[in-house]
């Protein structure tokens, strides 16, 4: 059969997330969960120790490092368009081969820095290559994987992830303990060279280096994705949901030990609670999110969960520790269900409604809102929560609900645009 320039594989190939047992049959999904545990296993490593490192090892101020990854944040969202565009023209193996490498050899770069200069330098370039391959990741995803299959793939690939990042967070954590300049610069050069490998294996991917149609269009259609409002904003009501990560990893932190009377290792028992949830429940609750109608419904309920969650973890103040701890984990569980319906409806949204002769930009474009909401979410979490505490939970509450809401007839908005068609050309049908 005749396949679309983002369906390289037959969509009648056997589905891609058969599984024997954990590991999945499909040869493909099999060498992408390889190369996405690799990767994941590494920022899993520098993820828990990057500050620290800065800090006691280099000689910065925790302000001043703080500042510095702020503004290489700033490049990162910038660095998604321009680098899906690169992959719309040349193709995405390659360019996700050349950024992960830049990836490897700026993370390397980081055991040699001396100075507040090299360092934001070496941060601008890391974060910009890191938040561009995301995009182009994504992208490459849309080639390879077959249209049927690829939200629940997505799904398996983040719980790869979820495994990986916390293996490689163990023994972070063991360099903790050790605290020494060696231990650091091991890790970091071990992250780099994940970076290096996993770029080897998507230079090994089958698909994803052959030349857009895109380059066949109108100059203004291959940069459609940045004034395409009706994408647009989906892509910001997907963002705003996307607030809940950074709230888990940095809100919830500081309620705890400003707040409550729980345990102080109760935000660490939390993560660890949510990533196994995560990785337990994240394939099974994609099925049945396949299509842009159960794109909404799931983005929606996750909306309502979050409000539900965020009200949850406002009622800890004033509890005793082990009630305060109860409560908590409560609330964690909620707010796991959030997360996996709303990243489940966001894969698909993301995918379902860009336009397949520039998917590289538009999945740019989608990526950049996620990184926008995870820069403003330590502020936002800080002027609500933390500061006007079960005030400020209902207002993040009230800021959830209305994003799942909103999805609905964003994507109605969407749909109804003539440029994509009944069906488009996107690889996903937009049927209800």
């Amino acid at each position: 059969m005749t396949t679309t320039p983002t369906e390289p594989r037959s969509v009648d190939a056997a589905p891609a997330t058969r599984f024997a047992g954990m590991l999945p049959t499909d040869p493909l999904l099999l060498r992408l969960s390889l190369l996405t545990l690799l990767n994941a296993f590494g920022r899993g490593l520098f993820f828990p120790v990057s500050v620290l490192y800065f800090t006691r090892i280099v000689g910065l101020s925790a302000t001043s490092v703080g500042l510095g990854l702020t503004v290489a944040g700033l490049f990162g969202i910038a660095a998604g368009v321009p680098a899906g565009r690169a992959s719309d023209r040349w193709g995405r193996r390659p360019v996700l081969t050349v950024l992960w490498i830049g990836c490897g050899l700026a993370l390397a770069a980081y055991t040699v820095i001396g100075s507040y200069a090299s360092f934001l330098a070496t941060a601008i370039v890391y974060a910009a290559l890191c938040q561009a391959s995301m995009g182009v990741r994504n992208a490459l995803y849309a080639d390879v994987l077959p249209a049927r299959t690829r939200v629940e793939g997505r799904a398996h690939l983040r719980m790869v992830t979820n495994v990986g990042m916390g293996v490689g967070g163990a023994f972070g954590a063991l360099a903790l303990q050790l605290d020494s300049p060696a231990g650091y610069t091991a890790l970091i050069l071990v992250d780099a060279a994940g970076f290096v490998g996993s770029a080897l294996m998507v230079h090994r991917l089958p698909g994803g280096t052959a030349r857009r149609p895109v380059d066949d269009a109108p100059v203004g259609s291959r940069w459609r994705a940045v004034r395409d409002l009706p994408y647009l904003s989906v892509t910001l009501f997907n963002a705003v949901l996307a607030l809940q990560y950074s709230l888990l990893e940095v809100g919830l932190p500081l309620w705890v030990v400003q707040h409550t009377d729980a345990p102080l290792w109760s935000a660490a028992l939390i993560m660890i609670l949510n990533c196994v949830l995560v990785a337990l429940l994240q394939v099974r609750v994609t099925r049945g999110v396949e299509d842009l109608s159960g794109a909404v419904r799931a983005m929606r309920r996750a909306g309502l969960l979050m409000a539900l969650a965020c009200a949850v973890f406002g009622c800890t103040a004033g509890l005793s520790p082990l009630w305060a701890l109860a409560v908590l984990l409560v609330g964690a569980v909620v707010q796991v269900l959030s997360e996996v319906l709303s990243a489940a409806g966001g894969w698909t949204v993301g995918y379902g409604l860009a336009d397949a002769r520039a998917q590289g930009v538009y999945q740019g474009v989608f990526n950049s809102g996620q990184a926008a909401a995870t820069m403003a979410a330590p502020a936002l979490v800080t002027v609500t929560a933390i500061d006007h505490g079960p005030a400020g939970w209902a207002v993040l509450g009230v800021l959830f609900v209305a994003a799942g809401l909103g999805v609905g007839p964003a994507v109605r908005r969407a749909r109804r645009d003539t440029w994509r068609g009944e069906h488009g050309e996107h690889g996903v049908s937009v049927s209800s």
